[in-house]
């Protein structure tokens, strides 16, 4: 806990060392998809069910603080739990007959949702549709600019964090293990399938709306492409399965390696070629480490703990 509490210490106070505007801007991306991949655990790791749809309530999220900005002047520091009110309502709708499917069939409803989706939005005139819409900067200076989104940004990935540790450790979190472990017979035991499967898809459709709604407003220009991109909801999936899907603080790990691996491949190579290596990763993630990093080190970790352990015991002798 302490160690949590110093690194996000660091994180707060790093724009004081005034970095670069580019990494800031790295960073608020990487903070961005670890409370993405965190909100999508809540449902896809805890539950078991993988969605590749989050970027429909990314995109929701994002539109409509991006309309409100566009049209009533509100700010989207202001209107992002509105944001996240839309994600939820859509993911209640569509919830239902949706979460009453599992395994492939749920995976490929939730990413033709996110297609369906994309397409009202792109021939909806008061979107702009295909011609997109510019949104105002904040009037500020460039680097107060970034810092202001880096600090936003870090706040809504702790706040996601918290929200799946407190899940995992809860009751709920008790409920959903058994949904993911064994569906049928969870519900032979008495519980509620339906209310608990339906409440976490809520909660990470809500989440996921909220970081969509600052998003929107850090990019300054928004188009249908953008924000309900199918690589966003891959991404996702790929970096909760990578830390492992089991823990809250999985994805969290999983965000950060890969974050930095798609930035490096981002230079250093084609945009194509670094969609084939991070399709691959997955590939390879899910054959070989269906749990993640954090199960495959836990052993590891229980060993070196142990030691250090025995090492501060104090002697009998």
């Amino acid at each position: 806990m302490l160690v949590g509490l110093a690194i996000l210490l660091v994180l707060a106070l790093l724009p004081l060392a005034r970095p670069s505007t580019y990494f800031l801007g790295f960073m608020l991306i990487l903070f961005m998809y670890a409370a993405l991949a965190s909100s999508w655990n809540i449902l896809g790791g805890f539950t078991g069910y993988l969605s590749f749809g989050h970027a429909a309530f990314f995109g929701l999220g994002a539109y409509t603080t991006a309309l409100l900005l566009f049209y009533l002047k509100w700010s989207p520091f202001w209107t992002m739990p509105l944001g996240g009110l839309v994600a939820a309502v859509f993911a209640a709708l569509v919830g239902y007959p949706c979460l009453r499917l599992r395994g492939p069939y749920f995976s490929l409803v939730t990413l033709i949702l996110t297609l369906a989706v994309s397409i009202i939005i792109l021939n909806a005139p008061w979107t702009k549709g295909a011609f997109g819409m510019f949104l105002p900067f904040p009037p500020v200076d460039i680097f107060t600019n970034h810092v202001i989104f880096y600090e936003v940004m870090l706040a809504l990935m702790v706040l996601a964090a918290l929200v799946a540790r407190q899940i995992e450790r809860s009751k709920l979190g008790m409920g959903l293990a058994a949904i993911r472990e064994n569906e049928d017979v969870a519900q032979t035991l008495g519980v509620n399938v339906t209310w608990l499967k339906m409440e976490v898809f809520l909660i990470s459709a809500f989440l996921t709306g909220m970081i969509g709604g600052i998003y929107s407003y850090y990019i300054s220009y928004l188009h249908p492409s953008f924000v309900f991109d199918t690589l966003i909801s891959i991404n996702i999936v790929l970096m909760a399965l990578f830390g492992g899907r089991l823990t809250w603080l999985g994805p969290l790990l999983g965000a950060s390696i890969l974050s930095v691996v798609n930035e490096i491949l981002t230079l250093q190579v084609e945009a194509q070629l670094a969609r084939i290596v991070f399709g691959l990763l997955l590939i390879g993630v899910i054959i070989f480490l269906p749990d993640g990093i954090m199960a495959a080190a836990a052993p590891f970790i229980r060993r070196l703990l142990g030691q250090s352990r025995r090492r501060l015991r104090p002697s009998s002798g």
